[in-house]
């Protein structure tokens, strides 16, 4: 006997609230194990594969690629007993435990041992090797994954936004609806759904449906409060030869977008900072570097990364001045320094401008530093970094010579207390031992909380790390 079980999105832990559906890995009737990966979402911090606790076949699926679902809400339904046990991956395991499932569903990013990708199957197949299971009447039957996309999902009866009969758009039967999101904003907005002529295959409404919808309803609302004597605008601005001007872009700020947007807003707003700004010759730095990696030979290792040194230049410099490695208790009123140093560096992705952490970075040395920057940075390129690596950092190294340019004043990577930017490094004239010469210059800018330090910790910090880039043997009196 067959039971549908549903499968809601876990809390991915981080104060992460809502998910984006990025990519479905599984179709309606499609069977799947336990522990498989059935869904790709993108939070603000990270994307992950979602596991799926449950064996059997995918009844339906809640959400379109592309919607944003709140954490708790339905993903998708699974009649677990639909199929053989061999497709459970093991002994009958998803008819044994069909309430509680796998139980690896952790709070954060998925399951504790990643189960292999497993190709899918259909039906049609397991029908064809094994007795065919009962389902009963009150379950939701598979349907063919063809009419998956298409299918509206069920809705409760007597539910204005999803009512299961009736008029709906003067035509008999259900509202096509398959986001819960979709519904969701429609009750707050008190938008009858079953007025609206959906824009998707078939009729299926759309989120983006809604908002127009309440667009519509804001603009009668306020065309019916303005006073009769004020002229009305019914036409849409027009550009020369009369042609409607184009619209403008609206870009959603969500997934990592949004979430930088609202940091940077937050460090904006919260705290006091202040910038200092030095040139410094970087040739000696740039000669030591060389010479490192000389000495490795051909397959001596990995190469030692210009950022890898100034990574480790930084940490020498937060342990001798902490007060830049510290965060503020606002409800406190109180300076936190912390004892030790997560540092993160700023990296451009394709999803946007994200930090992964190098975790204890003051008891690594150069080498070890570069090879964790140069693993995150890959983890970043492909979008697998977890939440987990892209938060808890207490320092943030900012590269933006990468991109050409000399200089900046950074924005404190709240709620830390500093951030060093790096701009290129490029011949420039310079006096050197009393004479005029081409050098290799960099200019270095601190950004940090003024109610931290002061200008003189401030101006001490970037003039040691000034210092070690100009003459790399200072580094040698704290190692």
């Amino acid at each position: 006997m067959a039971q549908v079980l549903e499968f809601k999105l876990p809390d991915l832990g981080e104060g992460l609230t809502e998910a984006e559906i990025v990519r479905w890995l599984v179709e309606v009737g499609d069977v799947v194990a336990i522990d498989q990966p059935v869904v790709e979402v993108e939070t603000a911090k990270a994307m992950v594969e979602v596991p799926c606790p449950y064996g059997g076949v995918v009844t339906a699926r809640f959400g379109e690629e592309g919607s944003e679902l709140p954490v708790g809400a339905p993903l998708l339904t699974v009649a677990v007993g639909a199929t053989d046990a061999s497709s459970s991956g093991s002994d009958g395991a998803a008819a044994e435990e069909p309430s509680g499932g796998s139980g690896n569903v952790l709070v954060g990013y998925g399951t504790g041992a990643p189960a292999a990708r497993r190709r899918r199957i259909r039906p049609e197949r397991v029908r064809a090797n094994a007795a065919p299971a009962t389902v009963p009447a009150s379950a939701p039957a598979p349907v063919p994954a063809a009419a998956s996309a298409l299918a509206p999902a069920p809705v409760p009866a007597g539910d204005v936004n999803g009512q299961a009969n009736g008029q709906v758009n003067g035509r008999q039967g259900p509202v096509a609806v398959v986001s819960p999101l979709v519904r969701r904003l429609a009750r707050q907005h008190d938008i009858d759904l079953r007025r609206l002529t959906g824009s998707g295959p078939d009729g299926l409404i759309l989120r983006v449906d809604v908002d127009s919808a309440i667009r519509h309803a804001g603009e009668a609302t306020e065309a019916e409060t303005r006073p009769a004597a004020e002229p009305v605008a019914a036409e849409a601005p027009t550009v020369h030869g009369g042609a409607a001007a184009p619209a403008a872009e609206r870009i959603p700020l969500r997934g990592v977008r949004g979430a930088v947007a609202d940091k940077l807003s937050r460090s904006r707003s919260e705290i006091p900072d202040a910038t200092c700004w030095v040139d410094a010759d970087a040739t000696e730095l740039m000669a030591a570097r060389a010479t490192m990696n000389a000495a490795s030979g051909p397959s001596g290792g990995p190469k030692v990364s210009v950022l890898a040194l100034l990574a480790r230049i930084c940490t020498a410099a937060l342990a001798r001045y902490p007060e830049l490695n510290s965060t503020v208790d606002t409800a406190a009123r109180e300076i936190v320094r912390l004892p030790g140093v997560h540092l993160g560096f700023a990296a451009q992705t394709e999803r946007g401008l994200v930090v992964p952490v190098v975790r204890d970075a003051h008891t690594r040395n150069a080498e070890s530093i570069g090879a964790e920057i140069a693993r995150l940075t890959e983890l970043a390129r492909t979008g697998k970094l977890s939440p987990a690596q892209l938060t808890g950092g207490t320092f943030t190294l900012n590269n933006y010579g990468v991109f050409g340019v000399d200089g900046s004043t950074p924005i404190i990577n709240h709620p830390e207390a500093a951030m060093l930017g790096v701009g290129r490094i490029m011949p420039k004239p310079w006096v050197h031992n009393g004479e005029l010469a081409v050098r290799q210059v960099v200019q270095l800018s601190l950004t940090f909380d003024h109610r931290v330090c002061d200008g003189g910790t401030a101006g001490g910090f970037l003039r040691y790390v000034a210092d070690c880039v100009e003459q790399p043997a200072v580094l040698l009196r704290t190692l």
